[in-house]
């Protein structure tokens, strides 16, 4: 029942990403950004589509027996099934672009206090790192700790921003805490989910490691999924330039629709 229900969902999610082209691409060292337009392509046979869904499906089935029962707890019984879907789907449609096997999943259900990340290695269906703590941003909670309650894709928001990100290159990231300036490893982020992190790259919303992030808590950011800056120069160069990241809360139309 579950791969049939996969199956249907994956075929119409398919035919959307094989015709849909565009996406926020790379920006220079001043932060610009460069957008592509759409790209009209033939469509794709329909006994095509529903053999790459299949396949995909099985991916999917596959990584959830795998990984399921070692990332507990969830806070949402589909939580890893919509990272997973998203993943398997992006990477059919864009291989070029999903350079390496890793993925980043954080669960934005569960409160700051928590281990909440992962890191996935989807060709062998093994967790590589986690669980570890992760901020969120400063907008999307209204208490320095706890679960995050609102997510946005807007400029100045200070919210974070849901959704699958290609990770994209390494730079020397500055951020400020308690006064005081600090430096860390830095991964910038391609938002691909049209509608709820579109807008990241431009907004600056990416990978770094941060002092007010800790093994017990994570204070909050501006909107980036922020780590423990020792975890953060070990885990980031390996994600750089092709693994992808996917933020998720338990969100009726991100769950549904993603």
């Amino acid at each position: 029942m579950t791969r049939k229900y996969l199956t249907n969902g994956l075929i119409a999610l398919l035919a959307f990403v094989c015709v849909d082209a565009g996406v926020v691409r790379g920006s220079d060292n001043s932060g610009s950004v460069t957008v592509a337009t759409s790209v009209a392509v033939a469509p794709v046979p329909a006994a095509k589509v529903e053999n790459r869904a299949d396949g995909v499906a099985s991916k999917i089935t596959a990584a959830l027996e795998a990984l399921t029962s070692a990332v507990r707890p969830l806070s949402h019984p589909k939580a890893l099934e919509t990272a997973f879907r998203s993943y398997f789907a992006y990477m059919n449609a864009h291989p070029s672009e999903v350079k390496k096997p890793l993925l980043y999943f954080v669960d934005y259900g569960l409160p700051s206090t928590q281990p909440r990340g992962y890191v996935f290695n989807m060709s062998k269906m093994q967790i590589v790192e986690g669980p570890f703590t992760v901020a969120h941003g400063r907008g999307s909670s209204t208490t320095q700790y706890g679960v995050p309650t609102r997510f946005s894709n807007s400029s100045g928001s200070a919210m974070t921003s849901l959704g699958l990100y290609v990770a994209q290159g390494l730079y020397q990231f500055t951020g400020h805490t308690g006064g005081r300036a600090y430096s860390s490893v830095g991964l910038r982020l391609q938002g691909v989910t049209r509608g709820s992190n579109d807008n990241a790259f431009a907004r600056g919303v990416v990978a770094h490691g941060a002092p007010y992030v800790t093994a017990t808590r994570a204070g909050r950011s501006e909107g980036c999924p922020a780590m423990e800056e020792q975890r953060a120069a070990r885990v980031l160069p390996e994600l750089a330039n092709g693994g992808m990241v996917y933020l998720f809360a338990p969100n009726q139309n991100l769950t549904a629709n993603d």
